[in-house]
């Protein structure tokens, strides 16, 4: 038995298939993928994410400290409500975590993988002994996802009407703090959202307003198919302690400028920034396959790289409900031109994309 979330019973009442996922007990699906992944796409679904691990970073060296631990920077945060997507590195410029870190009217607010709860409060904290700085974890809140074209309008229902007007005015990778409750406009789709934050005794009550105004419960196999053609990254499959963020397409999670700024796992990426201008880098791309088959991580992929064939290999990988044909992320050699996927011994032709496939329920690429 792992780990319940507040909405553990709603689930089963919903009808779904339960499995394990970072040691909690989670709703794979409750019907049908498909239905659940359409539905998002196309109307609105809610997820239970309160596996996730909020966590609170007040003092007076709050800012600073955050800029130290963070490759991008808490600078840019410069008014509360404003957000931001980051990595925490190591010293070899390898992918602790990522994580959205929120500027709260007292202090920060991040959002970390539940897979990696107890590695990045350890780190945090190894890190938190020379600043004058509080790290508070706030399991007692939960999180849904509300996700899809009608999201918005559908949340703003069971809200006040002068709540709805500050919801409905958000930005994305903004947010708003009301009473208790959290409410961001971020999320893992691609398609326009909300994220509650809320005290896990609302939980329950939210959850079953939303179904009740047709909201359908998603599970984690349509938020990952969703996610995979919104081009987002999964950790620990597109990457991990052992990746750089130039390998992960996360170089928008680092910010270069103000050079003085220091942050853990400068040094090290400054040097894969030198490598990758040196083409000895990998790259994380998109790929697409028109043809049957699915592809699936772990997956070889045979790249042409100036005449000669070299091996890359495939981190995520899925059948597309939205565009109908397989996609997937892999991690190739810098300057490949021609890739081919091994599928049980046939090597198999694939295009490469930008990795991005999806937005708004619309393909992206070319």
């Amino acid at each position: 038995m792992g780990l319940k979330t507040p909405l553990y019973q709603k689930h089963l009442d919903a009808g779904a298939r339960i499995v394990d996922f970072g040691g909690w007990d989670m709703p794979i699906q409750y019907q049908s993928l498909l239905e659940e992944h359409h539905a998002v796409r196309q109307h609105a679904g809610v997820f239970d994410v309160s596996h996730m691990t909020i966590v609170d970073v007040d003092g007076p060296d709050a800012k600073a400290w955050l800029q130290y631990l963070l490759a991008n920077d808490v600078e840019k945060l410069d008014v509360a409500g404003r957000a931001l997507y980051s990595a925490m590195l190591n010293d070899t410029g390898g992918v602790v975590d990522d994580l959205i870190v929120y500027r709260r009217v007292a202090g920060y607010r991040l959002v970390v993988n539940c897979g990696t709860r107890e590695k990045d409060l350890r780190w945090m904290n190894e890190w938190a002994r020379d600043w004058k700085v509080s790290i508070t974890e706030r399991p007692e809140l939960a999180i849904l996802a509300v996700h899809g074209p009608e999201s918005i309008d559908k949340v703003c229902q069971l809200l006040t009407p002068a709540l709805a007007d500050s919801v409905r005015a958000l930005g994305n990778f903004r947010s708003l703090e009301a009473g208790e409750w959290f409410i961001a406009r971020t999320g893992y789709t691609g398609e326009r959202g909300l994220e509650l934050l809320v005290p896990d005794t609302d939980a329950e009550a939210l959850w079953d307003q939303l179904l009740q105004l047709g909201v359908k419960p998603i599970g984690l196999g349509a938020r990952d198919t969703l996610r995979l053609e919104a081009g987002m990254n999964l950790y620990g499959h597109d990457m991990d302690d052992s990746v750089s963020p130039l390998a992960a397409n996360m170089e928008q999670t680092i910010a270069w400028e103000p050079a003085t700024r220091q942050f853990i796992g400068r040094a090290a990426v400054e040097q894969h920034k030198r490598d990758q201008r040196e083409g000895r880098l990998p790259i994380l791309t998109g790929l697409v396959m028109e043809e049957r088959g699915v592809l699936r991580e772990g997956l070889r992929v045979v790249c042409l790289v100036n005449g000669e064939e070299r091996d890359g290999i495939i981190t995520s990988g899925t059948f597309s409900p939205t565009l109908k044909h397989s996609i997937a992320l892999a991690r190739i050699p810098a300057d490949s031109t021609v890739c081919r996927v091994d599928l049980r011994g046939k090597l198999t032709p694939v295009r490469l994309v930008k990795p991005n496939f999806v937005r708004f329920g619309k393909k992206v690429f070319e």
